[in-house]
């Protein structure tokens, strides 16, 4: 399945970031991609007030995103911000195109590294996949890569590739910190990784909070990286070999392997 990692670099103007959407799901289709990944704060950037753009699941933005996968006829999945009753916001995934409307609340709210986003931003409790081609995707946002049992889960719920989506902090070791852990992530599930990060913005608007580093990636179900960007705008596209993935589940079977005590804090922790 040919997929596509929209590294872009989105800024505060939710319209002006749409235009980049639409671009890179244009030039995605062109290449053949069914399935275009964004990052995680598509809508806007870290760094500002979030609450002012935050729309609903049916409003004016996320129907412009749907609008903009129907005319490409693929799958597209991008991050958005939705209002929360309590006032905050929640770090939403827009998953649409052909056979395809849901979304993710992100699970693992980044409190690290000085950074507090559970101040502003509720957390999401379910796990989320989508069929794109017949093919099951599971979808996660960010921070929770550091969690390996939504990983499992996610292929145990029969995900043979499973997508990142992330706005970056930047700093000393985290980009090798972002590599490892997508390379870390493949080798638990024997799944493919597809790890889309916002481009690095330069240092100003960096220090605002976690705005990305790029180095968007896909890894392989042996932990292999199959292709990666550098820290600039970039658009990769990458054929993801699924029966590759099924080969390796069978051969290092860790998802069949796992003890009753992995099972018992899997459940634990997804609640």
């Amino acid at each position: 399945m040919r997929t596509a990692l929209a590294q872009i670099a989105t800024g505060t103007d939710p319209a002006e970031n749409l235009e980049l959407v639409a671009e890179y799901t244009r030039r995605a289709a062109q290449d053949g991609a069914r399935l275009v990944l964004f990052p995680e704060a598509t809508m806007c950037r870290f760094g500002v007030p979030l609450r002012p753009v935050a729309e609903k699941l049916d409003g004016p933005w996320a129907m412009a995103v749907r609008e903009i996968a129907a005319r490409a006829g693929v799958v597209v999945v991008a991050g958005m911000f939705t209002p929360h009753a309590d006032g905050r916001v929640t770090n939403t995934l827009l998953a649409t195109g052909p056979g395809v409307d849901t979304h993710y609340h992100k699970i693992h709210l980044y409190d690290a590294f000085g950074f507090s986003e559970s101040r502003t931003v509720a957390p999401g409790f379910d796990p989320a996949t989508i069929t794109v081609d017949g093919v099951t995707v599971g979808i996660t946002t960010c921070y929770d890569i550091r969690f390996p049992e939504l990983y499992v889960e996610l292929a145990r719920r029969g995900a043979q590739l499973i997508t990142v989506h992330a706005s970056w902090g930047s700093g000393p070791g985290k980009l090798e910190q972002w590599t490892l852990l997508a390379r870390a992530r493949a080798l638990d599930t024997t799944g493919f990784v597809a790890a889309v990060d916002q481009a690095y913005p330069g240092d100003e608007i960096a220090k605002a909070g976690p705005t990305g580093v790029g180095g968007s990636l896909l890894a392989s179900p042996t932990g292999e990286v199959l292709a990666a960007a550098g820290s600039d705008p970039q658009l990769l596209v990458v054929d993801v070999d699924l029966d590759a993935a099924s080969r390796v589940r069978d051969t290092i079977a860790v998802l069949q392997n796992r003890s009753p005590f992995a099972q018992l804090g899997k459940a634990q922790s997804l609640g």
